[in-house]
């Protein structure tokens, strides 16, 4: 097992680091609910780290409901699916996306087709291990990065644009290029810690917070089309939501004034 490189000159403990990627890990569906993780002893060797490191990050997983320590048999990842859900105006979405189109610029960093694990399979209603194109890509404004986005899409739309559409185009415009009517989209809005990859990508410290939003998207006849992880910066982003009497809810993504 290859260690796992954590950033020792940063300010973060390292189990907290630990935390961090194993936390991101189990939300993108990497490692899966009821899945154990590493032992106590693999995780030193994987993570460069002592057992008590090691073993005061599975505590803390733990106590964040994340996983569940078994006597004897390890640490089994618990279904986090219960977290609730926001419904947002797809008009105001559509905008909003837009608007960023816009104003941003996006680099991909990774494009291909992977297997849907059990999560990604789960938000897009296929069968696990069904191919899907994965892009990761990062938005910049003004040249400063501020976003960190993981898209899952169906295979067969995936096929009808390349990777360089991708670096230019927004991905719900691609969507609609390809003969896709988006109809609606469904989110969840939580927060997490900068990992030190993602903490690299961005250019923040290590244990930044960060903006945790995940978006399943359909189309006119309800099959969901997209799937997506972004993560803001905070400091550059803040989310607005608008609720009236009628039980409405728009939500707008603006600059925040301290950047």
């Amino acid at each position: 097992m290859t260690e796992t490189a954590l950033d020792r000159g940063a300010g973060m403990p390292l189990y907290q680091q630990m935390v961090a990627l194993l936390t991101n890990q189990i939300r993108t569906g990497a490692i899966s609910a009821g899945e154990y993780l590493p032992g106590e002893n693999e995780l030193c060797t994987e993570f460069g780290v002592s057992r008590i490191t090691a073993k005061r990050a599975m505590n803390e997983l733990a106590q964040a409901g994340l996983v569940a320590r078994e006597r004897g048999k390890g640490t089994r990842v618990l279904d986090n699916q219960l977290s609730p859900v926001f419904s947002a105006s797809i008009d105001g979405w559509r905008e909003n996306v837009s608007m960023m189109g816009r104003r941003t610029s996006a680099q991909v960093l990774e494009f291909g087709y992977v297997p849907a694990s059990v999560k990604v399979a789960s938000a897009l209603e296929i069968e696990q291990g069904e191919l899907v194109q994965r892009a990761v890509r990062v938005r910049r404004l003004s040249g400063e990065p501020f976003s960190h986005l993981v898209t899952y899409v169906p295979e067969g739309i995936g096929r009808r644009y390349k990777r360089k559409d991708l670096g230019n185009n927004p991905l719900h415009k691609l969507l609609e290029r390809a003969g896709v009517r988006i109809a609606a989209a469904r989110q969840t809005l939580t927060a997490t810690l900068a990992d030190p990859p993602l903490a690299g990508v961005l250019g923040i410290p290590v244990g930044s917070p960060l903006i945790d939003v995940e978006r399943v998207v359909r189309d006119d006849s309800d099959r969901p089309v997209q799937f997506i992880r972004v993560l803001y910066r905070p400091d550059l982003y803040r989310f607005e939501i608008t609720m009236d009497h009628s039980g409405s809810v728009e939500t707008s993504v603006r600059k925040a004034a301290a950047s």
